[in-house]
């Protein structure tokens, strides 16, 4: 479950630039929902996440995981209960490190009791076991250094890391944006069927509107860092990508017109 309450971040204050990053941002996730956030630029999809994670410092409002106010919790920790894929397929791995070594830190990263440290026979037979559910043959390639690997294999081995450890909140951040279609198609294939069998409370950023329509349980979409818009149920179900780009529209056309 996630709940973020009333957050508000501000950059520059008081100074000729200032930004108003998350504006009273509130919204929330039942445990094993989906959400699926939509934006234009710098609506505070990135803020969001940032706050979520511990990457930013809120100046006032709440951060709650499963009901524990983590608002004041560093970025090390809680990376204990949480798991990020950023859009960037090389900020998720160690690029020097192999298939086997990147899969085994993100394992002692995510358990929060004292593991026996090692690629054990148990560890690299697990390992490929969840690899070979991408089909990427990155199974046959544990002791391959992660430099060598493509972008859409090392993106697809950072979600096979993040969703091991059963993560209490999983954050996607355009995890797929930088990935050719075959790829993308492959990589959120393999994301929703994590997400599905494992239950994960999921909160997944987004540009691609056929995305938005396809999964999650629900659409919201951020602007000026407040939720102008959240789609659920079967107004979920019903609605098309020119319906999202419509609203996408109205908000311009407001903004025009209260200008």
């Amino acid at each position: 479950m996630l709940e973020i309450r009333s957050a508000r971040k501000v950059f520059y204050k008081g100074q000729a630039d200032e930004k108003v990053a998350l504006d009273g941002l509130n919204l929330s996730l039942a445990t094993g929902e989906f959400g699926v956030v939509i934006g234009s630029n710098g609506a505070g999809k990135s803020s969001m996440l940032n706050a979520i994670s511990g990457a930013l410092v809120l100046d006032s409002g709440q951060i709650v995981i499963n009901g524990d106010d983590v608002t004041a919790t560093p970025v090390h920790k809680r990376a204990m209960r949480l798991a990020r894929v950023f859009q960037d397929p090389m900020r998720g791995t160690a690029a020097s490190m192999t298939v086997a070594e990147n899969m085994l830190l993100a394992e002692l990263r995510s358990n929060k009791r004292t593991l026996r440290r090692g690629l054990n026979a148990t560890r690299l037979s697990t390992y490929k076991e969840r690899l070979s559910l991408l089909g990427l043959g990155l199974e046959n390639r544990l002791d391959t250094r992660v430099e060598l690997l493509s972008g859409g294999q090392r993106q697809s081995l950072s979600l096979i890391m993040a969703v091991g450890g059963q993560p209490e909140l999983l954050l996607l951040d355009e995890h797929t944006a930088a990935l050719d279609p075959r790829t993308a198609d492959i990589v959120m294939q393999a994301t929703i069927r994590a997400v599905e069998a494992l239950k994960l409370t999921t909160l997944m950023v987004t540009h691609n509107m056929q995305h938005a329509v396809d999964f999650g349980h629900k659409v919201i979409m951020l602007d000026a860092g407040r939720v102008r818009l959240e789609i659920d149920g079967k107004d979920k179900v019903q609605t098309t990508v020119p319906d999202l780009i419509g609203h996408f529209s109205v908000k311009t056309d407001r903004m025009f017109l209260a200008s």
